[in-house]
Order: structure tokens, then sequence, then C-alpha cells
């Protein structure tokens, strides 16, 4: 199995942090530049960012882009929280909760639409684990707060088992990788591209995904001092994350091609990943809301949430 993706995203976790407070938070950004923050997981940003065609369409604004890298959702989002990065590309529709739930000043800018095969829980080819009810008693490897944490609750409660049933492991996708590959953890709960790039080994088996369990929705976020300085930013960001997504679409070759060197594995593992994305992104709707706030519940439910969440009290922007 290859390692250079998670290689990789270990030097981005160890770093993202750092570079973040002394790249774009040790002063304010200026009027001009807007500070966009990205995982190996926003595919759509990604192609955007490697087209060009967002920047092209900040050029009118007179706005130029600064990016930085992260290896989750997390810490991403207590970046937009902290004042270093203006605007999140997507992250599990799990983080905003959790970001909510931390008192952080977010504003919800748009989704893609639901992707529930782009993440899953996978054991070693001979495991024994075959079902669900199976992982009674197992090591599971999750990241907190991500989509793969309601996907593990999710699982769980339809095999009538319980957090407590379970060992959970917290560990970010590079740490996860090193305890799967080792044995230290029975099963792994991921998401793409790291399910992808998994997948190239024979020696790992889905135990499932996401489909029947949740909806995994990727959600796009800004941080509210500035979407509601700078709303026409957002707007044509919209417009051209949006569009990039009808592009991808038709041409999951080429998107592949474009960004698997920023991925870090090759073309044909990234294009399986594009597969299970929808890819279509659209501004939130009020079932959006009301999804969201259900995920608030069952987290709370579960003892995971710290204060329950009211998610309709969150900021969302809307499109003039």
């Amino acid at each position: 199995m290859t390692m250079k993706l998670f290689r990789r995203a270990t030097l981005v976790h160890t770093f993202a942090a750092l570079s973040a407070i002394l790249s774009l938070g040790a002063a304010h950004a200026a009027e001009d530049t807007v500070r966009i923050g990205y995982q190996k997981s926003s595919t759509l940003t990604l192609i955007a960012k490697t087209r060009g065609t967002l920047a092209k369409a900040l050029e009118p604004l007179g706005v130029k882009v600064q990016w930085a890298e992260f290896t989750s959702g997390t810490p991403l989002l207590e970046a937009v929280n902290l004042g270093s990065i203006d605007v999140s590309a997507d992250v599990a529709d799990t983080v905003p909760i959790f970001a909510q739930a931390a008192g952080a000043h977010l504003t919800y800018l748009a989704l893609e639409t639901p992707s529930p095969e782009a993440q899953a829980i996978v054991v070693a080819k001979n495991s024994p684990i075959t079902k669900l009810s199976d992982l009674k008693g197992r090591r599971i490897a999750v990241t907190k707060g991500a989509g793969v944490h309601l996907l593990i609750a999710k699982a769980l409660q339809k095999a009538n088992l319980t957090f407590k049933d379970v060992d959970i492991a917290f560990l970010q996708p590079p740490d996860a990788h090193a305890a799967f590959a080792n044995g230290s953890v029975d099963a792994w709960a991921l998401w793409d591209p790291f399910l992808a790039e998994l997948q190239k080994s024979s020696e790992v088996r889905i135990l499932t995904d996401g489909k029947g369990l949740t909806a995994y929705q990727r959600i796009y976020l800004a941080a509210s001092a500035y979407a509601e300085k700078r709303p026409d930013v957002l707007k044509a960001i919209y417009n051209d994350i949006a569009q990039t997504g009808r592009w991808a679409k038709q041409n999951p070759n080429a998107a592949a091609e474009l960004i698997s060197p920023f991925v870090g594995t090759d073309a044909a593992t990234v294009e399986r990943a594009i597969s299970r994305r929808s890819l279509e992104v659209r501004l939130l709707q009020a079932d959006d809301f009301e999804e969201q706030q259900k995920i608030a519940d069952t987290f709370l439910s579960l003892g995971v949430l710290p204060v329950p969440v009211v998610v309709k009290n969150a900021t969302f922007w809307v499109a003039k």
C-alpha cells in the first residue's frame, strides 16, 4: 500500500496550526486579500485553485487569494474563528456543529449535496468482523468531530450498540493509518481521498459506507466578520465553486489529473474518490438547517457535545 498520501498528511498535521498562525494570523489580511483554508478532501476548491478560475473570478473585485492547507476540518474552522482564515472550503456537516458548540463566529455559505459513499468503515480483508454487530468490544479509529464520527454513531445504533460497547481511538488520518496498518485498531472510519487511497490495497474491506446511515453533506463557511464585510467576495467564490462542480462532474478524469499531484496520489485513485462525490453545490435551505439540528441533537444525546447547539442561531449567508 502506498504511504505517500498519509506521509504528506502527517507533515501537514504537524505544521498546519503553526503555519496558519505565522503566515496568516500574525497580521490582519489586507483589504484586497481573502485567506482560504482547505483540506485534501476539498475537491472543488482544489480544482478551482489549480485551474486558476477562483483567482480570475476575484480579479474584477481587486481581490487576491492566500491559501492554507489543513489536515482536517476541525483545525481549519478553529483558524477561521481565530481570524487566521476568512473562508473555509468544504468540511463535513458535523464540523460546524462542534465549532458552534465552542462559540465560534461562523457563517454558513453553501453546501455540497449528499455523498454518503464518500466515507466508510473499513477492516482488514481477513478480519473476523463481517457485520456491524461484530464491532462490539473492538477498537475503532475515528477522527473526532469529522463526518465519520457521526457515521460510527449511526452504525453502532443500527447494530444496537453504543459507544460504551466499543473502544474509540480519536486519531487524525495519518495516525489512524499507522494504527490500522500495525493492527492496533480493528476498524477505521475514514473519508475520501484517504478511503480511495486505502482501497488501492487488496488487504482492506469496506464493512459499511454511509449509505442509509448518514447524508454526509460538505459545508462551506466563512468568518462572520468577513461575511458581513465582503459579501461580494463570497458571492464570487460561491459562483465559481458551483461552476467548478458542474465542470468536474462532466470531466472527472481531467479533474483527477489536475489535482492528483496536490492530493498526493495517482489520478485513478483521485478519480475514484471524485466519483463518490455529488459535486453539486447550492445555497442552504430550511431542510438543511433541520438536518444540521438532528446531527447536533444526536451528538448531544451521546454525550459528545459539551453543550446544546441551536443551529438556527448560526449566521447563514444569503446571496444578493
